[in-house]
């Protein structure tokens, strides 16, 4: 049974020549159910790695939302290299994967090849070219394995490399990771931050897992939902600990 794999070479460039996008929050208020998930957040995301911690309810998963246009700023404006995620979420999601802490949330198709197959469906591929890229995006995670199997026969970890997979095949600059350890054994944790690492596209990573995130270009601590400390990882990590304790 496969596990998570380095990325094989695909075509896709290497490390930080890869091009990556400026994604901005400009004084941005998420007002749901009575309560503010985000309260005047104001960020440019353009490093290669950046990692977000808080605490539950923080407003982690909320930021990654907007960022795709699965959730519109009740206050301020996001942008996507220029582009309005709320008004033009298909352009931006063009170039901006979003892969859930629930890989079963994104997976339709019962066969993993078909499911990759429908995902790439709305970009107006041919059928030649959208099979390619199937194969070349299963292979970059040494899955090529699983084209054939049934969704509801692999583990955990295998779901969440085939959601990955399926984010990959529309070649993103950017994919966003809410918790991507969290249903993982030690082993497949580890795997997953060799992959992290060699991904060449850009990476914004939400994670209790702080250990993942100490070699990241930047990490953000979000405290209900407003910005506490950006910068250092060393220095967010050390911050965020000791506001948490």
């Amino acid at each position: 049974m496969p596990d998570f794999a380095a990325p094989t070479s695909g075509g896709a460039p290497a490390g930080p020549t890869a091009p990556r996008q400026i994604i901005s929050f400009e004084a941005v208020t998420v007002e749901r159910e009575g309560r503010r998930a985000l309260d005047a957040v104001t960020l440019a995301l353009d490093d290669r790695r950046v990692g977000l911690v808080g605490l539950n309810g923080s407003g982690k998963t909320t930021l990654l939302k907007c960022i795709v246009g699965l959730v519109a700023p009740s206050a301020g404006r996001v942008r996507v290299d220029g582009r309005d995620p709320a008004s033009e979420a298909r352009a931006v999601r063009a170039t901006t994967g979003l892969l859930f802490q629930n890989p079963d949330n994104q997976i339709v198709f019962p066969i993993v090849a078909e499911d990759l197959a429908f995902g790439l469906k709305n970009h107006g591929w041919g059928r030649a070219e959208t099979a390619e890229r199937v194969a070349v995006a299963l292979a970059r995670l040494g899955i090529e394995g699983l084209a054939a199997r049934r969704i509801h026969e692999l583990s955990g970890g295998e779901k969440q490399l085939v959601a990955l997979a399926g984010l990959l095949a529309v070649a993103p600059k950017t994919v966003l990771f809410d918790e991507p350890t969290s249903q993982l054994d030690l082993r497949n944790r580890n795997r997953l931050v060799r992959l992290l690492a060699e991904l060449p596209e850009q990476a914004i990573v939400i994670s209790h897992d702080l250990d993942l995130l100490a070699d990241f270009d930047r990490v953000v601590v979000l405290e209900q939902g407003r910005v506490a400390f950006d910068g250092d990882p060393a220095r967010a990590i050390a911050f965020h600990r000791e506001r948490s304790a």
